[in-house]
């Protein structure tokens, strides 16, 4: 008897070791070729007023719902694809704090990912019109700076915002865009964007009465009345939303200045920056690859107030919510239409894409 009590203790101790180690074995992470990072979402996730991640949730599709409660929103995956979509919330903190946790979620393998942001935006009229895509190259921060009251200008200043580190507007030599006080902006992957680009120029973007109406009311606008078309601009990145024809003149200055003249301040929105602090810190951590970002803005609305408009009067038409920008629809059928191709591409060709960047010297 004795020895069969023996017999017994040693079995069930044996399956409890079995159990414990199953249940502590770690889980293989889903490997992901792409993860399409959006900022918000109007309802659920389909079948309802659209925001910025439903076209890619029903057409892609992301048929799988994974559980992210350390995020904002739940996640979606396509298995297939390897496509996985994520909405941070909008505002830089919310992004951030988002992307952050999704880098660092051991549920998912991101080292070889693509980073796809297909998001809408406001766009300066001298550049290019509503219902347009612009991919990024340059991303400039317009939050961290000094700032004085319009109220205190000096007569002989344009602008009360300055640079950290420099005392006037656009004082010279400009400061490296990431140092001790912060960093001011980002140069993504000049040959992966212009690989993006090359790859969707001639997409033809959808043009509705609404929008040839709007864009109709800003004549002093050359580019501003051009149907939509897909081009390449970079955004100017603030938490505040701001509007005018002087702050969108500042805007240029601002990232003329930062990119030496390189960059042009085509879209105008709030997350960017709040991303790729995030990506950065989790590239240093070699969980991430920041040389593998993509930036696509589409324009919800103008910058400016059109003829015959004043700012306020702008502010006060599109102020409510996200789907009453004016061209908000339009905008974001253009995010998916110019950015599906793109993660298509990547993951349809996973071999040739995998390793080597497209748009690499090679």
């Amino acid at each position: 008897m004795k020895i069969f009590l023996r017999v017994c203790g040693l079995v069930c101790a044996l399956a409890v070791s079995a159990a414990v180690q199953a249940e502590t074995k770690p889980v293989k992470p889903l490997p992901v070729r792409v993860v399409v990072v959006t900022t918000f979402e109007l309802g659920e996730d389909s079948g309802d007023k659209p925001g910025e991640f439903q076209a890619w949730v029903e057409r892609l599709p992301l048929p799988q719902k994974i559980a992210f409660p350390q995020g904002y929103r739940a996640l979606r995956y396509n298995a297939e694809k390897q496509v996985l979509g994520i909405v941070t919330g909008e505002g830089s903190l919310r992004a951030a704090a988002s992307i952050m946790a999704l880098g660092m979620d051991p549920r998912f393998d991101l080292s070889k990912a693509y980073w796809v942001i297909p998001a809408i935006a406001g766009i300066d009229p001298t550049v290019a019109s509503v219902g347009s895509a612009a991919w990024a190259e340059w991303v400039i921060d317009r939050d961290l700076s000094f700032e004085i009251d319009a109220r205190d200008i000096p007569a002989d200043w344009s602008t009360g915002r300055i640079p950290l580190g420099r005392s006037k507007p656009f004082e010279q030599p400009a400061p490296e865009l990431a140092r001790f006080g912060g960093v001011s902006g980002y140069h993504l992957n000049a040959g992966l964007v212009n690989w993006a680009f090359a790859l969707t120029k001639d997409i033809k973007l959808e043009d509705t009465p609404s929008l040839q109406a709007n864009r109709a009311r800003y004549p002093a606008y050359p580019n501003g009345q051009k149907p939509p078309f897909v081009l390449k601009g970079d955004e100017t990145a603030a938490s505040a939303w701001w509007m005018g024809e002087h702050m969108n003149a500042q805007a240029q200055q601002w990232v003329s200045y930062w990119t030496g003249g390189k960059g042009v301040s085509t879209t105008t929105a709030m997350e960017d920056c709040g991303i790729l602090q995030s990506l950065s810190f989790l590239a240093q951590a070699k969980r991430v690859q920041i040389e593998r970002v993509l930036v696509l803005r589409t324009a919800a609305n103008y910058t400016v107030p059109a003829a015959n408009e004043t700012t306020a009067q702008l502010l006060a038409s599109e102020a409510a919510e996200d789907d009453a920008l004016s061209a908000f629809i339009p905008s974001l059928e253009a995010a998916y239409k110019v950015g599906s191709p793109v993660v298509n591409e990547l993951t349809s060709h996973w071999n040739k894409y995998r390793d080597h960047l497209p748009g690499a010297t090679q």
